[in-house]
């Protein structure tokens, strides 16, 4: 019996409490998958494709990992997300993982994960069928002593250690001062945080200069990577005005912002995370995001998937989905070994629309890390 068909039984569910689970050993090298915008319902909506499934089972066939990283917008939806989804997510989820656990993947939100602006409880979909922290195991099916790096913090905002790497997730939400959101508006594709998680993060990030830091958001900051400039994640109409591309178009949101993190403790286009780290060059590692579907080769604004800004290394992890956003997606992820002072990124695509399906060589960079990974 699996470890994940055990712990569903009564006797599994109490040995498991007595009994965390024991870390790989894998020497001095982390083996990483990272993932996002899988839009499951949008793929099963349009063509019956599940892009949970096809994705992990690449991933089981064709290289190994410890631990993943999905970088949120598991829904597809327009729309306020619905239970049908989520329930839909898990089933890909249970029915794909063979060599893995499901607690092996660590989960943010993204922005079409988001609840409505005036739900009583924020982002309630997200937090119950998502669920980082194991609160509501029997609809997300996660059990938190499963974890093989423990969680610390919130939903909104949380931290795991594998050895000196320093993880730090934040989740995609609402802004409060604008009313027109998600469900309203039909989604608002700017990036939002908390101030109470730009403090967070700021807190985590001093108290941690010991160790390589790996910050993680759906959005990634401005002017970062691929068409993450102002007005970039669409494209002007010949007579004027706006029209969808990488994003879509909604007038009443913030459509300047709509392809990097824009909010901040309620200021526009704040760059408080950008003003930090120009003040602070290699305060972080890494900054991982998605949010915009394309092609690896892709360089719109003079920026690729991959840049250095600040000391800090972005990476465009891109799309698990084949059907949201016509125009530009493209289902791809990227494959880290870290190992000693660098940081192997390969580009995995897990279809043949740009090239064979597969590792995609052209793509592959190798990072150097201002310190040497040690478990």
């Amino acid at each position: 019996m699996r470890r994940r068909d055990f712990l569903q039984t009564s006797i599994g569910a109490a040995a498991a409490l007595g009994a965390p689970t024991p870390v790989r050993a894998a020497g001095d090298r982390l083996n990483l998958w990272t993932f996002s915008d899988a839009h499951v319902g949008t793929d099963m909506r349009r063509a019956q494709r599940e892009s949970l499934v096809e994705a992990i089972g690449h991933s089981e066939s064709d290289f190994e990992w410890d631990l993943a990283l999905d970088l949120g917008d598991m829904s597809g939806g327009q729309s306020l997300p619905e239970d049908e989804e989520g329930e839909e997510i898990v089933r890909q989820f249970s029915k794909a993982l063979r060599k893995h656990d499901r607690e092996q993947i660590y989960n943010l939100g993204g922005n079409h994960d988001r609840g409505g602006v005036d739900d009583p409880i924020q982002n309630q979909w997200w937090r119950k069928w998502m669920d980082p922290a194991g609160i509501y195991s029997e609809h997300s099916r996660i059990d938190p002593a499963n974890r093989p790096y423990a969680v610390e913090g919130t939903w909104e905002r949380y931290s795991f250690q594998v050895g000196n790497i320093l993880f730090l997730m934040m989740s995609d939400i609402n802004e409060p001062s604008q009313r027109p959101g998600r469900g309203d508006l039909g989604g608002n594709p700017s990036g939002v945080v908390s101030g109470e998680t730009f403090r967070w993060w700021k807190r985590m990030v001093e108290a941690n200069q010991d160790k390589i830091i790996v910050c993680a958001h759906h959005y990634v900051l401005k002017e970062t990577t691929v068409a993450s400039g102002e007005w970039e994640g669409l494209r002007r109409k010949p007579e004027g005005g706006w029209v969808s591309h990488y994003h879509g178009y909604k007038d009443l949101g913030t459509p300047k912002g709509t392809s990097y993190l824009y909010w901040v403790d309620g200021k526009p286009d704040a760059q408080a995370f950008e003003r930090y780290l120009e003040a602070h060059p290699g305060a972080i590692d890494f900054w991982l995001g998605g949010h915009t579907h394309t092609h690896p080769d892709d360089t719109y604004g003079g920026k690729s998937h991959i840049e250095q800004k600040w000391g800090v290394w972005f990476v465009n992890t891109s799309s698990l989905s084949r059907y949201h956003a016509n125009l530009t997606t493209l289902p791809m992820s990227r494959v880290w070994t870290i190992e000693g002072d660098e940081a192997r990124v390969q580009c995995y695509l897990h279809t043949d629309q740009h090239a064979p399906q597969g590792f995609y060589e052209k793509a592959e960079r190798r990072l150097k890390l201002a310190k040497t990974f040690r478990r």
